[in-house]
């Protein structure tokens, strides 16, 4: 039977109806909104990926104590916001025997699920539940979107390295062991997305009416049905099920902010705002083909979404491992084509070059987050941001040593300021950590996780 990572997350929504649950309510601080208490804002995590790793004396500083005033070249763009920052060397990536034949299929499909496909079905989607989505089981029901998911470029990377399915080459978002979620690459169907506007002038999209007592009468008959199938069947039974649970959770987001307006329009202020918050910030659609401009909207777009609390969780693939160029520096040489170096001096500079554009751009989302107020502090003061490779050395498709970058404090669950350059972990121990300085509860870690990294943890 499969797990789905989570204490039931049927639980987290019961009883949500005509009045939510006291749980829920101090879980998003309506409780301290109707007592006239700040409210502390929540939690948001986020992942932002680049593949085929990076030039390795570039990227690490070169000790713990000059982290902070001599960051390495690809860091550069960070130093003002460095003390909201952690870096840990040594986070090993998942093995990928026996699909040695196949590094580009598992770089970024392995990234949040710190698992390999199954060997047996290796045509078809079927690898694990991804962090992000993990997250946003736990934390959708309280926003309009479970989650989003952008990319870069469209998902359509077609090769089959040792037979692997087309699908493990563009995505890291699986929603379940055998359903990938696709990500949305044009900004204004994103922006339309996030505040329900339709793609046609002047016509605002409508939500479908919900009837709860519906979906309990699926639910309680679909758990009927399950007893009597055989195995393969059941698994297909509780992916429709999370479909359904997924609806479930929109109704208690909806109810949650019907509840919102009542109480404001009675006088009691909104739980999401505080007076000295930031304005949400605005949102101007590039026009053009400048990789810069575009990525950097689609940056925008995730603040906006976490600053409106639209969502607490995303994730933005910047680019996948199928013959992306940067122009904007000066070479139209294809990104993997250079990984290639051999040690050459010119290819390494250039992929040097790449990875530098890559986290300028992940340094100006976490910079906007650190100019917005929020509560007492700033929008990135109640973030996790990650940003990272799926292998370590794109020359030799090493996977031994991880390039992970950590932005934001967590709500102040994690010490930032600081650079690890002896982590003894695994991708999976890190993103099982993420998640609970995140707030959400597991039954069991991530992937091949075996323990939390509690030094980067704020006792």
């Amino acid at each position: 039977m499969r797990s789905n990572h989570l204490i039931d997350r049927r639980a987290c929504l019961k009883g949500v109806g005509a009045s939510l649950a006291l749980p829920l309510l101090e879980t998003m601080g309506w409780a301290e909104a109707v007592r006239g208490k700040a409210v502390k804002p929540p939690v948001r995590i986020g992942f932002m990926y680049m593949p085929h790793g990076v030039i390795m004396d570039q990227f690490w500083p070169a000790t713990a104590e000059s982290f902070l005033k001599s960051p390495p070249p690809a860091l550069e763009s960070l130093r003002p916001v460095l003390d909201q920052i952690l870096l840990m060397k040594g986070i090993s990536g998942v093995p990928i025997s026996p699909f040695n034949g196949a590094p580009h299929a598992l770089e970024l499909s392995t990234w949040l699920t710190a698992r390999l496909p199954d060997v047996d079905r290796r045509s078809q989607i079927n690898i694990a539940i991804s962090a992000d989505q993990i997250a946003a089981n736990y934390m959708g029901g309280l926003t309009s979107l479970p989650s989003l998911e952008l990319a870069t470029m469209p998902q359509t990377h077609k090769e089959n390295q040792e037979g692997l399915n087309e699908g493990y080459y563009s995505h890291c978002s699986y929603r379940s062991p055998t359903q990938a979620v696709p990500a949305e690459t044009n900004p204004r169907n994103v922006l339309n997305r996030l505040f329900g506007k339709s793609d046609k002038p002047g016509k605002a999209g409508q939500t479908d009416p919900l009837d709860r007592q519906m979906l309990d009468l699926v639910i309680g008959g679909a758990k009927d049905l399950r007893k009597k199938l055989p195995q393969n069947d059941q698994h297909k039974l509780d992916e429709y099920l999370d479909s359904v649970r997924s609806v479930e959770r929109r109704i208690a987001s909806i109810e949650y902010r019907q509840k919102e307006a009542a109480l404001e329009k009675a006088g009691v202020a909104s739980s999401k705002r505080n007076a000295s918050d930031s304005p949400s910030i605005e949102i101007k659609i590039p026009v053009g083909d400048k990789r810069s401009e575009y990525m950097q909207v689609m940056c925008d777009l995730n603040v906006l979404a976490f600053q409106t609390d639209t969502t607490r969780v995303s994730t933005y693939i910047g680019s996948t491992p199928n013959g992306v160029s940067y122009p904007e520096l000066g070479f139209t040489d294809t990104h993997h084509s250079q990984t290639h170096h051999n040690n050459e001096a010119g290819k390494a500079g250039k992929v040097a070059a790449i990875t530098k554009f890559n986290i300028d751009q992940f340094a100006y989302m976490v910079k906007k987050m650190a100019s917005l107020r929020e509560g007492e502090g700033t929008l990135l003061d109640n973030c996790l941001m990650m940003w990272g490779s799926g292998l370590e050395d794109g020359n030799k498709h090493s996977r031994e040593n991880l390039p992970f970058i950590i932005a934001g404090k967590g709500g102040g669950s994690v010490n930032t300021g600081r650079f690890f350059a002896n982590t003894k972990g695994n991708q999976g121990d890190l993103l099982t950590t993420i998640l609970a300085c995140a707030g959400v509860p597991l039954d069991r870690p991530i992937g091949i996780a075996t323990k939390q990294l509690t030094e980067m943890m704020k006792v």
